[in-house]
């Protein structure tokens, strides 16, 4: 499943707008909060959608039924871009445990490229639900190697994807791989280079969030 938060109106399409926007993409600050932002609403969305248990209150006054989440979700990143959604994610599921991996694109001289995975942190996952969030799924390679990093540790019972902008060629793949993923995204372009680029996109979220890396 693939919902686009910006298909309807909202907030959610404003801070897109800005993420997009080059003139306002100099403030890391403001690109790192949208980012934070839009995690913070899937997040929302997302805990409309997970099991919930009824729990007895005791307040200063008498017992309130109230409904709480059944089990606190897992969530994940791909360093390093991901952070900021990772923690607008982390904000509303603050009881959650976490997991980062590594992941980055290997350049070679004829343009093509390898996802390296190098670095994996991650608590038990097995039979729980994990929320991975990647700012952008271009090619969705990165993110299916990931997905299969990460289920080499447990069988992830339920899994959402959270994204600021994806394309259509990479949300495709990535369900091809993992078609029982729910996949929430701020906006979805239709266009990829022969780079493996989102167009329109926003360019390199990772350096926009915190500076240009030096790329070995």
């Amino acid at each position: 499943m693939i919902i686009n938060l910006s298909e309807q109106h909202s907030l959610v399409s404003n801070w897109v707008s800005e993420l997009r926007d080059q003139d306002i993409q100099s403030d890391q600050m403001r690109f790192r909060r949208n980012l934070e932002r839009i995690g913070e609403v899937a997040a929302y969305e997302i805990s409309k959608k997970l099991e919930w248990e009824e729990k007895e209150i005791t307040t200063p006054l008498g017992i309130a039924n109230c409904k709480v989440l059944k089990f606190q979700p897992v969530l994940a990143t791909i360093l390093r871009a991901g952070l900021g959604m990772h923690y607008g994610l982390l904000n509303y599921f603050d009881k959650g445990e976490n997991a980062f991996i590594s992941a980055s694109r290997k350049h070679k001289p004829d343009g093509s490229f390898e996802i390296g995975l190098e670095y994996m942190s991650c608590p038990e996952i097995d039979g729980k639900v994990v929320i991975i969030s990647d700012p952008m799924i271009a090619t969705g390679s990165s993110l299916v190697k990931v997905i299969q990093y990460l289920k080499e540790e447990g069988d992830i019972r339920e899994l959402h994807i959270v994204c600021a902008i994806a394309c259509t060629v990479g949300l495709e793949y990535v369900l091809r791989a993992q078609p029982k993923a729910t996949i929430w995204c701020g906006d979805i372009d239709d266009e990829l280079t022969a780079k493996g680029y989102i167009v329109p996109g926003l360019g390199d979220a990772g350096d926009l969030a915190y500076g240009v890396k030096i790329q070995s």
